[in-house]
């Protein structure tokens, strides 16, 4: 009874440390993880890489791909990309096991554990911001250590009562016993990590269990196969209800485990063999934490160089359902500031685009007999307000206030757009038609500017909408993404940069110029009522509607300029 307390206490203790620690530094890295996950997938190897070594950092890699997913719903980072971080989370997980391996399974800490408890907790309370997280991260690292010790004195009595021979066994039996061994310890191992849900646990259990004796070299590593396995079983359980994004990432997680484990099944009877020859020289439980590694490491090797591939597979089985235009509002981004903040932008800019594209084809069939159908312009306006309805709802629900000022000013300019695109819809959306009573040149000349406006801004939303931004880190992942064939890739960037300045600027002075054309256009009109030339119904109309085209035209200027922060 008491061998069972002390292994379920120990579990138990050591899910508790994992927790604390993990808050602590995921507070104390702050938005430093987002800006190092933004900028670090680049390209596929090395957003693993950055993946394995912030979660090393974070000890979570749940840390991790959550705060991938909002990166990735949000359009800040592209699904390949995602899944490259995601990847390199389970290399990074494994840096539990050797601490175990080489620390925890080998040295009672106790003495030094409780301390530290104690300092790490008195420092969490009485401590404000990173100062309080490094308590609770320092806390939680004590109580893992604290654990390590209790799950080590359980597995010393439960070695007692378990031998390496009560397990199926894996290596000296024939081939379909020794199958059948492996089959059953990876499906122990599954269940194991399901209902601990932390690989990280289990693994930590295993090699405890292998440290004193009570399970063999051979059976703990089909035992882990197993655990990494259970680890996708929360990935499934978190995507139910969830996202598309969500749902795809958890089904290429999912994969991946399968993938990385029918290699290590298939390459079981090579590998084992070696590790147990190894053992002669080689603590076991440091063999297992390399093992662990390892396997973890091949799966990513062989999945990087086909990840786009992978990723196809991924959308072709979840493909994206929904409106293109609320497409990143994705739940999963509203963990992260700067992920709602980069969502509710792509909105606008998805929501401008469609707007100012379809007026300008409507505005361009305009000439002095014919007039534009409302039903032409409400239409689109109509589904366009809604998004950006849904926009701003999603943005109210933000879990925090942006923490550097860059992302402060990026979140006021995004509110900006977002007021001044619906303005845009709300005159869009009225039940009236654009066309103008028969005049003179000065009404086609608005009308003229109007589309051209329309035009420019439509191009620089669209730019928004699907270009990673190239003001803040993606300018660097534009960069270092560019083909190899390209010689100067910083000519063709600062090419396309001066392209979406001449393009503003145009926009800008379409707007400025159709203000112009307002005032001469409504004193002019105005004018010719006493002359009988028009009635004042027809001059009041024809005012009106170039008020509106210039109303228009200043708000698609005003909603792209902020939507690429050239304005705070």
């Amino acid at each position: 009874m008491s061998t069972a307390i002390s292994v379920l206490g120990g579990v138990g203790l050591f899910l508790l440390g994992m927790s604390v620690m993990t808050a602590g530094l995921k507070g104390l890295a702050g938005s430093k993880l987002r800006t190092v996950l933004g900028k670090a997938a680049a390209t596929p190897l090395s957003g693993a890489l950055w993946g394995a070594i912030v979660t090393l950092i974070v000890q979570s890699s749940s840390a991790t791909t959550m705060t991938t997913i909002g990166l990735v719903s949000a359009g800040v980072l592209t699904f390949p990309q995602g899944l490259a971080l995601v990847f390199g989370a389970n290399v990074g997980t494994t840096g539990t096991g050797w601490l175990v391996a080489l620390i925890g399974v080998r040295v009672s800490l106790t003495a030094a554990s409780l301390p530290m408890i104690f300092v790490g907790a008195l420092i969490k309370l009485l401590g404000r911001g990173r100062l309080s997280a490094a308590g609770a991260a320092l806390a939680g690292f004590a109580l893992v250590l604290f654990a390590l010790t209790t799950l080590q004195q359980g597995m010393g009595g439960l070695a007692e009562q378990l031998h390496p021979a009560d397990l199926p066994a894996v290596l000296g039996t024939t081939w379909r016993a020794g199958l059948y061994g492996v089959m059953m310890l990876t499906v122990v191992g599954l269940v194991m990590t399901a209902v601990m849900q932390s690989s990280t646990a289990a693994i930590a259990v295993t090699l405890s269990a292998n440290y004193a004796g009570a399970i063999g070299l051979d059976q703990a590593c089909a035992l882990i196969i197993g655990q990494n396995i259970g680890t996708a079983t929360s990935s499934a359980m978190a995507a139910i209800g969830a996202s598309s994004t969500a749902k795809r990432l958890a089904l290429a997680y999912i994969l991946f485990k399968l993938i990385a484990a029918a290699i290590a099944l298939v390459l079981f009877p090579v590998t084992i063999p070696l590790l147990v020859r190894a053992s002669d020289s080689i603590a076991g439980v440091t063999l297992l934490a390399a093992y662990h590694s390892a396997y973890n490491v091949v799966g990513v090797l062989v999945l990087l160089p086909v990840i786009n591939g992978f990723t196809r597979l991924a959308e072709r089985i979840l493909p994206e359902r929904g409106s293109p235009l609320t497409r990143c509002l994705d739940p999963a981004a509203l963990a992260t500031p700067i992920a709602t903040v980069e969502a509710v932008r792509r909105t606008v800019a998805r929501a401008l685009e469609t707007m100012c594209g379809s007026l300008a084809i409507a505005l361009s069939a305009v000439n002095q007999d014919a007039s534009v159908p409302a039903r032409l312009t409400t239409a689109p306006a109509t589904e366009a307000a809604s998004a950006l309805r849904q926009a701003q709802e999603f943005i109210s629900e933000v879990s925090g206030p942006p923490e550097s000022q860059d992302e402060q000013r990026r979140l006021t300019s995004t509110l900006h757009a977002l007021d001044h695109a619906s303005r845009l819809a709300e005159i869009l959306g009225e039940e009236t038609e654009f066309g103008m009573p028969p005049g003179g040149s000065q009404d086609m000349r608005a009308v003229e500017m109007c589309v051209e406006a329309m035009r420019s801004a439509a191009s620089l939303a669209a730019e928004v909408a699907v270009v990673p931004d190239t003001s803040n880190c993606e300018t660097e992942i534009e960069l270092k993404t560019a083909p190899t064939r390209s010689p100067t890739p910083e000519k063709e960037f600062a090419a396309a940069r001066t392209s979406t300045e001449q393009v503003l600027a145009h926009l800008e002075r379409s707007a400025k110029a159709l203000g112009d054309v307002r005032r001469h256009h409504r004193k002019t009109t105005l004018g010719s009522v006493a002359s009988g030339a028009v009635s004042a119904d027809d001059a009041i109309a024809r005012v009106e509607a170039v008020r509106r085209l210039e109303a228009l035209a200043h708000h698609a200027w005003r909603s792209a300029v902020h939507l690429l922060g050239r304005s705070a």
